[in-house]
């Protein structure tokens, strides 16, 4: 088991921001600690790793463990803006210079691999290495949204209209519907404490304008060539049934979108697991027991 401290925040352009740090309880912390990126959604947020951190102790790691609630999401403030990747970036650049103090590995969910991309430019130096958990597929994150296409979907998200589907988005009835069609491998997996959880943040109405700017496509620029300047080392980890949560990418099979990465990376590594798009949650013990061998030989390096 773990010992988390109550949550904790810090002030980042005037905004409240909530951060939680975990540690062994009876271990001392060991290694490079790490600082997880959760996926943005109807009722996402820093909560979406809680099974992971569980599991993380259970196999008898001591890491410390942090993750904050981006901006618009969990405990976070939620400003009416449309949020950026680079955004969010600046907002864990100052979690890792003023709280953690120290380099971290980077491990990110989904499409935010766009704010770890963010992140890996603003602070390099405090990035020992990172892992891309279900990324996008590669015809997706290597092309390029029109800005006017991004503008015209915040705006329509931005209104009455959305804020109806906003309403309906976070019924039980469409959130097991939309994580059985397009998250989960197994429909059993979808279960009571994922749906409660979601439903519980998605309460505050507020928290539309991160899914909102998500959903605008804000993260969707080419991000090929930063991907090929990355200069630390990276473990990509794709579930074997994983699909496409864009239309774009449809026909991109886990294999495919695995050895574009390789490919691009300069130290790149790669393993599927079974599961699909949110491997952290679905498939707990098998994504840690494949995370576990890079964090190890990164801390090794590290002493």
């Amino acid at each position: 088991m773990q010992a988390s401290l109550p949550t904790q925040f810090y002030i980042w352009q005037n905004y409240r921001c909530a951060y939680k740090v975990h540690q062994p309880d009876k271990s001392p912390d060991e290694g490079i600690p790490l600082l997880l990126i959760h996926p943005i959604g109807v009722g996402l947020s820093g909560k979406f790793w809680q099974r992971f951190v569980n599991e993380w102790f259970n196999q008898g790691h001591h890491n410390l463990i942090y993750y904050s609630d981006l901006l618009g999401c969990g405990e976070s403030d939620k400003p009416h803006v449309a949020y950026t990747p680079k955004d969010w970036a600046e907002q864990l650049q100052y979690l890792v210079q003023n709280v953690i103090h120290k380099p971290v590995i980077v491990v990110v969910q989904g499409a935010l691999l766009a704010v770890a991309l963010e992140l890996v430019q603003l602070e390099s130096n405090l990035i020992a290495g990172l892992v891309f958990a279900c990324p996008p597929t590669w015809t997706v994150i290597s092309n390029k949204y029109p800005a006017w296409r991004q503008k015209f979907f915040w705006n329509l998200f931005d209104s009455p209209l959305g804020n109806a589907f906003y309403r309906y988005a976070r019924t039980p009835k469409f959130l097991h519907s939309f994580s059985t069609r397009r998250l989960f491998a197994v429909a059993d997996a979808v279960d009571g404490e994922w749906l409660n959880t979601l439903a519980a943040d998605a309460a505050n109405t507020a928290t539309r304008y991160a899914v909102f700017s998500f959903l605008a496509g804000f993260w969707k620029q080419d991000y090929s060539s930063l991907i090929a300047t990355i200069q630390k080392p990276t473990l990509v980890v794709l579930g074997e049934s994983a699909t496409s949560m864009s239309k774009e990418g449809e026909t991109d099979t886990p294999d495919r979108t695995l050895a574009n990465y390789l490919a691009c990376l300069q130290q790149g590594t790669g393993i599927k697991i079974p599961g699909r798009n949110v491997l952290p949650y679905e498939s707990t013990t098998e994504f840690v027991r494949a995370i576990a061998p890079f964090v190890e030989r990164l801390s090794a390096k590290s002493f």
